[in-house]
């Protein structure tokens, strides 16, 4: 048998090395509960104990640096990076896993301990910490520039467990930058229409049109729906009967229709005022007042002996592949004395509001009556009418006349115009246009992205910013709640419709209506997206 190579026992001793060292540094990774021990001890031993939070994407010479400089305000340094989950940077994001970032992070010699951080902020950590330092890099020098407004969240956490808020001052490199100009994260076409959208600083003009709607009154008006999630494991086919059957494993009950809407829209706007319809049976009214964030109110009319509309989605856990649905409604429209009460509730909320948007899901609550009364009194109005299982070509866009603002999904313009194979810009513009007097239009297409008409112009396409896609319930809902307001301050179209697609992006990686979209992690995606 002949002996190994000098080089092959080289390399097999650096290989042995590499190992030994990856097995320290994933001993420097434990649970939160684990370091809120390990701090406490470390303090009664009189032990300095810092700690360094952040995403790390992309571990740089700044985190280098940063956390260089963190290690010598204290005697132990604990880093804690934020869960997959919580990460809004964009499609793509974060490049790496949880446990691929806390492996980087104990390899570094000035880290002792790493742990994930599974809330949505750092003050449950500096809370479990009590770090007697808390250090943040240089980009949180100004608490004024800090988007998400935690930093002051996270300085009276660590003043209030008897600790310092410490900023480094060093060099500053954005992982979100590298990333976006020196990695294949993107598709070319997206990667292309970012780096142009960056050189026309359309972040910082999306940021100013956001601050514009702040003050604004939003009326909304729609369907509530509850939206019932069943999750089960199909266990093979019945044997007496062409049937699958399902064992059941667990259950999410929602409020959505323009219930979820009203909640993308509430951290946008300063007031947001619903009117919906619920039933006398099986009212859900507890779940959808328990759902509201705080500056949304909501005025319901009853439709006695019904209950509030409810789609039960069978799901299969595995991959979240919905199964098959049942509707739970009377969608016969209202009319008599509620009809007119529905009415009169709109024309007195529409006297004191900035914009009205409707959310028509076809299910009878919005007959022509109350069509003709929105178009010809509303101060703004915006559109959103689909189509469904329910009401498939029986409620298209066209039944309204007039409206300012009007967002469809591309089937349904196809439905409205009666063109089945043309060009989504075509159907927009030699289609919708003659036949519903709207200034601004926009036309979603899922995977294909969305088309961004304004009166007088070519449509103009965008491309999609989701890489990946959980659920797609809502996702429209979103992109049409978010941009409603935007386009009601008068922004500029391609900036409205970047904004939706955002939206839309971050909501197609939400089940069902767990969370809504809100504006800071809205303004947090579209800045990594184009820094």
């Amino acid at each position: 048998m002949s002996a190994a190579s000098p080089d092959s026992r080289i390399e097999l001793v650096a290989d042995q090395d590499a190992q030994r060292a990856a097995g320290a540094a994933s001993g420097k990774i434990r649970p939160l509960d684990d370091l809120a021990a390990i701090a406490a001890a470390a303090r009664e031993a009189g032990e300095q104990v810092v700690l360094a939070h952040g995403v790390f994407d992309l571990v740089h010479l700044g985190h280098v640096r940063h956390l260089t400089s963190a290690r010598r305000e204290g005697s132990v340094l604990i880093v804690t990076l934020t869960a997959d989950a919580h990460v809004n940077k964009g499609p793509g994001r974060p490049v790496f896993p949880e446990t691929q970032r806390a492996e980087m992070l104990a390899a570094l010699q000035c880290v002792d301990w790493v742990g994930v951080n599974h809330a949505a902020s750092a003050v449950p950590v500096i809370e479990a910490i009590r770090p007697h330092a808390y250090v943040k890099g240089p980009d949180y020098a100004n608490a004024e520039d800090d988007i998400t407004g935690k930093i002051d969240a996270e300085r009276e956490a660590v003043e209030a467990a008897g600790g310092r808020l410490v900023v480094t001052d060093d060099i500053v490199f954005s992982s979100s930058s590298l990333i976006n100009r020196y990695s294949d994260i993107y598709e070319p076409a997206l990667r292309d229409y970012l780096a142009a959208e960056r050189e026309r600083g359309t972040a910082k003009a999306i940021s100013e049109l956001i601050e514009r709607a702040r003050d604004m009154r939003v009326l909304m008006i729609g369907e509530t729906i509850i939206d019932d999630y069943q999750y089960v494991v199909p266990i093979g086919k019945s044997p007496k009967e062409n049937m699958i059957a399902t064992s059941f494993r667990d259950r999410e009950v929602f409020a959505g229709g323009v219930i979820a809407a009203a909640n993308h829209v509430a951290s946008f706007c300063r007031e947001v005022e619903v009117l919906s319809c619920i039933g006398t049976t099986e009212s859900y009214a507890d779940l959808i007042q328990n759902s509201l964030a705080p500056n949304v109110k909501v005025t319901f009319i009853e439709r006695t002996d019904a209950p509030t509309t409810r789609k039960c989605r069978f799901i299969d856990p595995g991959y979240l592949n919905k199964l098959f649905e049942v509707y739970f409604f009377d969608d016969t429209p209202i009319d008599g004395v509620l009809e007119s009460s529905f009415q009169a509730v709109i024309r007195d909320r529409m006297r004191h509001c900035d914009l009205v948007t409707v959310t028509d899901f076809g299910h009878g609550l919005i007959t022509g009556r109350t069509v003709d009364l929105l178009t010809e009194e509303a101060p703004f109005l915006a559109v959103n009418c689909q189509s469904n299982s329910a009401n498939m070509g029986y409620n298209l866009i066209t039944k309204y006349p007039r409206a300012d603002f009007i967002c469809i999904d591309a089937p349904e313009a196809r439905l409205a115009t009666g063109n089945k194979a043309g060009p989504v810009d075509q159907v927009i513009t030699e289609g919708l246009v003659g036949r519903i007097d709207c200034p601004n239009i926009i036309v979603t297409h899922g995977k294909n992205g969305c088309y961004a008409y304004r009166r007088g112009e070519s449509a103009e396409h965008l491309p999609a910013l989701a890489s990946s896609v959980t659920d797609t319930v809502g996702a429209g809902d979103a992109f049409f709640s978010v941009a409603a307001p935007l386009v009601a301050s008068g922004g500029d179209l391609s900036h409205v419709a970047f904004t939706g697609n955002a939206a839309g992006a971050m909501k197609v990686g939400i089940v069902g209506h767990r969370r809504c979209v809100d504006k800071i992690s809205l303004l947090k995606f579209v800045e990594a997206l184009l820094k």
